[in-house]
């Protein structure tokens, strides 16, 4: 008999690691705290989340989404809409705070990275390439482009910010990411 998943335990030990990053970081957070304040064993957890790091993943995913583009018909407000979503997630909850130390595991653990691009990064850039593609096919953007730059030129902005804190992150960024990729993807003008 194959056993199906508990979908409280998991909510249970994703809000448990949120408040533990809220109250202790990134550094302090351990499957131990988290079992202990969820009331779960450990093993609960170790048969869902191989370590902490890919706990956090799923805090990632859960706290900022995965699908935020719409479409619309509006690319201009698609966009923003969708890269708004990474802006308060990164602003608003703990995920900025986890961001810098996150990066630093995703470098030192290949796996850990394809498990991170594969749940929450892909998903979300595909879901932006798809209303950029609506988009192309209206005509409203011109057809030659580098989609693989132009995702990376919509949020890297946010991102960087995020990672280096030098700057706010407001929803003012999202528009002026948007507006300067739009500027490079106007349709050219005929001779």
């Amino acid at each position: 008999m194959v056993r199906t998943r508990d979908d409280r335990i998991d909510d249970a030990v994703i809000a448990a690691a949120l408040e533990l990053l809220a109250e202790k970081g990134y550094a302090e957070l351990s499957i131990g705290s988290v079992a202990s304040r969820a009331g779960i064993h450990r093993p609960a957890i170790y048969r869902r989340w191989p370590s902490k790091r890919h706990l956090v993943v799923d805090v990632v995913v859960g706290q900022i989404g995965i699908h935020p583009t719409p479409d619309t018909g509006d690319l201009r407000a698609d966009l923003i809409a969708g890269i708004t979503t990474v802006v308060v997630g990164l602003r608003d909850t703990v995920v900025g705070s986890v961001l810098p130390a996150l990066v630093a595991d995703l470098a030192a653990d290949p796996e850990l990275a394809s498990t991170f691009r594969e749940s929450f990064f892909e998903p979300r850039r595909n879901s932006t390439a798809a209303v950029l593609e609506s988009a192309r096919v209206r005509g409203e953007i011109r057809g030659d482009f580098d989609l693989g730059f132009v995702l990376d030129a919509l949020a890297a902005p946010v991102y960087y910010r995020a990672l280096f804190r030098h700057l706010p992150l407001d929803v003012h960024l999202a528009e002026q990411a948007v507006d300067t990729v739009l500027l490079t993807l106007a349709p050219r003008e005929e001779s």
